[in-house]
């Protein structure tokens, strides 16, 4: 064989593996894509069949055609389901309450060009003998004294005469017919006010219940169970009036520590303002008085109540160069007589207020009238109840000097005013007097123009009051948590966004008396009193 041969043999040799070599290459790259299209495509397409045919196969509880219940038992065994759940009977679904039908009140408080906005107040129009057939019969409400001098001159009493808490009802509704925001469409008032007489008449029991009776039917009333309703009246004495019934909100003279819908507000007094310039000039004449007088009391003794403090209070100015003392009984003197008794207050610093047969007497509004300083014994007689009238703050307008330390300690009156720095007494004073104006009620036949009364402050906060409780009645909510009504004077001082009242230095005085205890001592508490004290109460401070 030729060399040239040789070497084309070995050249065609050698392109034949070549050639293998490219087929074996080509055969594996053909499987290797068929293998993916398998795995990758026609896999994941089975699946997702698979999961759709077992979404979209028949309940357990109807009947399967027989044709596919093989295939369907494969892809069950394969893929397993929850097992089956028993049928649930059919229940309503519950029904949502309607619209708060006082949103549209609240509504109105968007309203910024309205001068009144959120301000309206809707006043029930009572039957006369609530309210008006009271007065045209005045001689007849008291079986002891004749209480038309208390109601004449709308509720403000003869001039100079001795104005009783009887007539807040009487000012208050005559104050309310000069409100600038009445409206007589309820849906949209952000209050109700009830024009009732509650502190005349020996009926006034009877008539109170009457009352409830007759405002239960009323549509207003059912809105919100009467908890946006309010009226105004004295402290009655001897028992409550509304007890069985859900109350309106009340305002009272004298109010219950223990009682979450009442709220204090001042007595009347002698001075009732027609116009600013009158409130001015009063302040500016109390600041320039010359003061004489360190302490006084104008009061009678209690000999037939071992709790009270006011016989050590009477020995202790009748004994000290600095004391004044005006003396009372339950016959004619001078405590009837507002000129005796205004001018012993402006004449003194300090004036001492020891409970009444509630918890506060007029006298105390009477004094801080005239710029003289309160001096309580018991916290309930102003720091629980006067929230919207006066300081949370009470060391700033008061002094406070424990009952016990008169009763049990004998401490001198004199010796513990005589402690606070002149500066301070100054201080004091002036807090008093710049109280004035949201402490008298003006005459109602004109108002104030710019200032806030009584009356002023008290419908602003019983607004605000209410205007709460919607909100919160909308967001399912309660303004307190675990709230307890015989706690309800602790709520009164709570600071701005606290929900829970507990333990407070107070509780001793304000624990609320047991059923069948006696409730009737000055210290205890209680507000009832003798048929014979009843008799002459509103003599009698």
């Amino acid at each position: 064989m030729t060399p040239r041969v040789a070497m084309r043999r070995r050249s065609a040799k050698a392109n034949q593996t070549n050639r293998i070599y490219l087929l074996v290459s080509l055969s594996l790259f053909f499987w290797a894509l068929i293998f993916y299209f398998h795995f990758s495509v026609i896999g994941s397409c089975s699946s997702s069949n698979i999961e759709k045919q077992i979404q979209l196969q028949p309940t357990y509880d109807q009947p399967q055609p027989s044709s596919s219940s093989s295939s369907i038992s494969l892809r069950v065994d394969k893929f397993p389901l929850d097992p089956p759940k028993e049928k649930e009977p059919l229940v309503a679904k519950p029904v949502l309450p309607p619209e708060f039908s006082f949103v549209r009140a609240l509504k109105t408080t968007d309203n910024k060009s309205d001068p009144c906005e959120g301000k309206y107040i809707y006043v029930h129009d009572l039957p006369s003998r609530f309210n008006e057939d009271m007065l045209r019969h005045c001689k007849k409400l008291s079986l002891w004294t004749n209480m038309c001098k208390f109601t004449t001159n709308a509720g403000l009493g003869h001039p100079l005469e001795n104005v009783e808490g009887f007539a807040v009802d009487v000012i208050f509704s005559n104050q309310m017919k000069q409100y600038k925001c009445l409206m007589d469409d309820s849906s949209l008032t952000a209050s109700i006010f009830v024009p009732f007489y509650a502190g005349f008449g020996v009926a006034r029991d009877a008539a109170s219940l009457e009352l409830v009776d007759w405002l239960m039917k009323r549509p207003e009333w059912e809105i919100m169970r009467g908890k946006d309703h309010s009226l105004w009246r004295r402290k009655l004495i001897g028992g409550t009036s509304f007890s069985p019934y859900q109350l309106p909100r009340t305002c009272l003279c004298s109010s219950s520590p223990w009682n979450a819908n009442d709220f204090g507000i001042p007595y009347p007094t002698y001075f009732h303002s027609a116009k600013d310039s009158e409130v001015f000039e009063w302040q500016e004449r109390m600041r320039n008085l010359d003061r004489k007088w360190l302490f006084s009391f104008a009061g009678a003794p209690r000999p037939d109540n071992p709790k009270s403090i006011r016989g050590q209070i009477i020995d202790q100015c009748r004994n000290s160069n600095v004391g004044k003392l005006l003396e009372c009984d339950f016959g004619e003197s001078k405590c009837h007589a507002p000129s005796s008794i205004t001018k012993m207050f402006q004449g003194s610093l300090f004036c001492l207020q020891p409970q009444r047969d509630s918890y506060t007497r007029r006298s105390a509004f009477d004094s801080m009238l005239v710029g003289c300083i309160p001096v309580f014994f018991h916290p309930g007689s102003a720091y629980t109840q006067y929230k919207w009238h006066l300081p949370k703050n009470y060391t700033t307008y008061s002094v406070f000097i424990c009952e016990d330390d008169i009763r049990k300690r004998n401490m001198s009156i004199k010796e513990r005013l005589l402690q606070i720095p002149p500066e301070q007494v100054k201080i004091m004073r002036e807090n008093v007097i710049k109280l004035i104006t949201g402490l008298i009620y003006a005459d109602p036949r004109s108002g104030l123009e710019t200032l806030k009364d009584a009356f002023d402050i008290s419908v602003e906060a019983i607004i605000d009051k209410v205007t709460r409780l919607r909100k919160n009645m909308i967001k399912g909510r309660t303004e307190y948590d675990s709230f307890v009504e015989e706690n309800s004077w602790k709520y009164v001082l709570l600071e701005e966004g606290q929900r829970e009242a507990g333990r407070h230095v107070w509780d001793p005085f304000l624990s609320k008396p047991n059923p069948g205890e006696d409730s009737s001592s000055e210290g205890s508490g209680g507000t009832t009193i003798s048929a014979d004290a009843a008799k002459n109460s509103w003599k009698s401070e």
